[in-house]
């Protein structure tokens, strides 16, 4: 990826999505050391020793949620008796960009392959094991990212400055806690913002379209589901349960569908591919008997 300014915002040329334009505050959390770390943690982990050219990386996957992040946000913006802020727009781009800051060496495999045997007979571990999961890890690389840069980052915010309560809330929309129980929202109203980078209702999120995107590209696979008519067939109602969520035109019906077989075709085909599995169980394996596996753990702890 490479950039250029243009007023004060930069645009990045894409494979998966073309030409991205980011906010200054998003450009400046990507210049920072805890971001880059990301240029060198494979998005799919072990598969890339079994599919070569499936070598990105979770650098560019971040920045992608953010750019659909801020396409959706805008696309809701238009929805007559929707007032979407332009900070809770900005706090929406930044947790899409920062969602995956707490991914651990080979991805998943870290957190859900790693970690469970090396601290399995650690008590802080069996006591709350949501502490030991990339998303309460993304929240501290955040916390620490913003103690850090607090004043490139209040530079670059313009007049949108955020603050404790919003670095909050965007902690919240990467982590979301069960809709009705959010504590941080900017507008109670705009409880559907929840829903942007990870919706825990229903599973249709940015962050899943770009990755189902960005791993059918490496891996060689067609993607079956068409983004930009989901995007503009979205839109927040008031349901049952009495709160408001993203809801999908019943005409997207085949189209959602076709994304939850890609979805599952990633799973058969690479996810959970045995050959796949095999080599994280040896990087595992290989991580327990060594020295370093000690040293991630202890990192992790502290």
């Amino acid at each position: 990826m490479s950039g250029q300014g243009t007023d004060h915002h930069k645009v990045f040329n894409d494979a998966i999505h073309g030409h991205m334009t980011l906010h200054p505050l998003l450009v400046a959390i990507i210049n920072t050391p805890q971001f880059h770390r990301l240029r060198d943690i494979k998005q799919l982990g072990g598969a890339y020793y079994v599919y070569p050219a499936a070598s990105h990386n979770r650098f560019e996957h971040c920045i992608g949620v953010a750019h659909l992040a801020g396409e959706l946000v805008e696309a809701l913006r238009k929805q007559p008796d929707i007032d979407i802020s332009k900070k809770e727009a900005l706090c929406v781009k930044v947790a899409g960009l920062c969602h995956d800051l707490g991914h651990g060496p080979f991805s998943h495999a870290f957190d859900r392959m790693f970690l469970p045997e090396a601290m399995k007979d650690d008590d802080e571990y069996k006591k709350d094991k949501s502490m030991y999961e990339h998303e309460y890890f993304s929240g501290v690389l955040f916390d620490k990212i913003f103690g850090e840069n607090i004043e490139k980052f209040r530079r670059a915010g313009e007049e949108l400055e955020l603050g404790e309560h919003e670095c909050e809330f965007i902690k919240e929309l990467i982590n979301p806690p069960e809709r009705g129980k959010e504590k941080y929202f900017l507008d109670e109203k705009n409880g559907f913002l929840y829903e942007i980078v990870s919706n825990k209702a229903n599973g249709i999120d940015v962050d899943k379209w770009d990755y189902f995107l960005r791993d059918c590209h490496g891996l060689g696979l067609t993607c079956g589901f068409q983004l930009r008519r989901l995007m503009d067939n979205i839109k927040v109602m008031k349901t049952d349960d009495g709160l408001f969520h993203l809801c999908f035109a019943i005409k997207t019906r085949d189209n959602i569908m076709e994304m939850f077989y890609t979805r599952n075709l990633l799973h058969r085909k690479a996810y959970q591919h045995k050959k796949c599995k095999a080599v994280e169980l040896m990087i595992r394996d290989a991580l327990l008997e060594s020295d370093l596996g000690k040293e991630l753990c202890e990192a992790v702890k502290n």
